[in-house]
């Protein structure tokens, strides 16, 4: 059975995390014939490829294994470090976690202010797609929609993002005066980004078969994205909480059902009391902010 040396494992994720060879050298502090050397080693171990050799370097889907393990031990080594109150170069506890940009905006932050001694290095992403980054090795933990678990994560419930389709009064009048169905496929829409299928599935829900209108405008931002649906510029999903304030002062108004956005919580199976710390006072603000799910 191969051993994984730490020297060659480290050397795979520094390549990895570095973009190139010579980056990564210099973060070692060794040369890049060094570096070659020793990935072609692990590989060697492995009998697998582990490294695309593109610009940056990207890991292979065996890669990614040994990656997300290499992540794995240097966070074993500081928490161990911690507990023995050994140095740790002057470092907090770092995590590397993947959130939507809806959660990030509304109730995550308030979740991060519960761990001040955690140093968060957040990735943001889809909510259908933060899991490809623990797959991938770099992320701990993610905000997610998926319930199916990575392997070797385990997953939470943390409850619903609810949506509600809004629009400006102006722009309703407009564009949405009638029969929703009628109108709504083909009034202007804003989507997050070619990712976000939020408002392709509430026309499905109402007019089946059908989509949002092709006349999109992309708004990667979410709280541009609140602020050009009071301007005018199109419907959109509008998260509840960004909502509600901007129905109550007229600014926004409701053109139809919600739809709620199941998230869940996703971690690596480490026994890592920062990781599990960070979770819990997720967890909590999550109860907090978001729809509780509903069984059935």
């Amino acid at each position: 059975m191969p051993d994984l040396p730490l020297d060659l494992v480290r050397t795979l994720l520094a390549v990895v995390d570095e973009g190139t060879f010579d980056a990564a050298a210099a973060a070692l502090h060794v040369t890049p014939s060094a570096v070659s050397q020793r990935v072609k080693a692990l590989e060697q171990r492995t009998g697998r490829v582990l490294l695309m050799r593109t610009k940056p370097a990207r890991a292979t889907e065996s890669g990614e294994v040994i990656v997300r393990f290499a992540r794995q031990l240097l966070q074993l080594e500081r928490d161990t470090l911690t507990e023995l109150g050994l140095p740790t170069a002057g470092e907090a506890a770092r995590l590397s976690i993947a959130v939507n940009a809806d959660s990030l905006s509304t109730w995550f932050i308030p979740a991060m202010t519960r761990v001040p001694d955690i140093r968060f290095d957040l990735h943001r992403e889809d909510e259908g797609h933060t899991t490809a980054l623990l797959r991938e090795g770099l992320v701990m933990a993610a905000v997610t929609s998926t319930p199916d678990p990575v392997q070797g994560c385990t997953v939470r419930a943390l409850g619903n993002m609810r949506y509600l389709p809004c629009a400006s009064p102006t722009f309703a009048a407009r564009h949405l005066d009638g029969p929703p169905p009628t109108l709504i496929a083909d009034a202007p829409v804003l989507v997050f980004d070619r990712r976000d299928q939020l408002q392709d599935h509430f026309v499905d829900t109402i007019a089946p078969g059908k989509q949002a209108s092709q006349h999109r405008h992309h708004i990667p931002s979410s709280e541009g994205f609140v602020d050009a649906v009071a301007a005018g510029l199109g419907w959109g999903m509008v998260p509840e909480v960004q909502a509600r304030p901007r129905i109550t002062a007229g600014t926004l108004t409701d053109i139809g059902r919600p739809i709620d956005v199941p998230l869940y919580w996703q971690q690596w199976k480490l026994d890592s009391p920062p990781l599990a710390a960070a979770a819990q006072a997720i967890a909590a603000a999550a109860a907090l902010a978001l729809t509780p799910r509903t069984l059935g």
